[in-house]
């Protein structure tokens, strides 16, 4: 049998009143689906373990997101945009209403489960050859010229290391979040330190 995880019951009971029963109902259907289930978190929010990962859910101020790990497997094609995240297949969710039916998310979890069952992995893109062009914007640059040191490490860096401070700054949803970010990037680049040095190998 699965296992519930009281840091979910927190999680639920500090989101917001509207986010409350979307969550529960989701719960509620994932536990249904694959009774083998485990909950845990990551990255901060509710996910379902089995068999490895299964699918997510996570509330913000005025929406909520739920997705399977293996979604271009578990739904058809026109239900997945190219551009949703990990755990937003299903978009904005503001309402319980907006949600497909019981019948319908308990007949993909019960395939997420069978994939994971059956070990069926998520089939990878092929890497063009010479990997994407690297674009950088006029406006990182010049904050990070600012800085001899971080500067130094930028140009030092590999086209991967590279790559993941631009895509991190760029990506965010906000003129103040990619403010915030790209002052945090050159911080940390004049430290010598690589976008996700936190977890790095010491």
């Amino acid at each position: 049998m699965g296992q519930k995880d009281p840091r979910v019951d927190a999680y639920i009971a500090r989101s917001a009143p509207f986010a409350q029963p979307i969550l529960k109902r989701m719960r509620k259907v994932v536990h249904a689906g694959c009774p083998g289930a485990e909950e845990t978190l990551k990255w901060g929010a509710p996910a379902f373990m089995y068999k490895g990962l299964l699918c997510g859910m996570a509330a913000f101020k005025q929406h909520c997101t739920f997705g399977f790990w293996k979604h271009a497997l578990v739904i058809a094609k026109d239900r997945v945009n190219a551009q949703e995240a990990a755990w937003g297949q299903f978009g904005r969710i503001t309402d319980v209403s907006e949600l497909p039916s019981d019948t319908m998310m308990l007949g993909w979890v019960k395939k997420a489960a069978r994939l994971n069952d059956e070990g069926v992995k998520v089939p990878r893109k092929p890497t063009p050859a010479g990997g994407r062009p690297l674009s950088v914007p006029a406006y990182f640059m010049s904050a990070v010229r600012k800085n001899g040191k971080a500067l130094a490490t930028f140009k030092g860096f590999s086209p991967s290391c590279k790559r993941e401070y631009v895509e991190w700054v760029t990506e965010a949803k906000t003129d103040e979040t990619r403010s915030r970010r790209l002052a945090t990037a050159v911080e940390w680049m004049a430290q010598g330190k690589a976008r996700n040095w936190k977890y790095l190998k010491k």
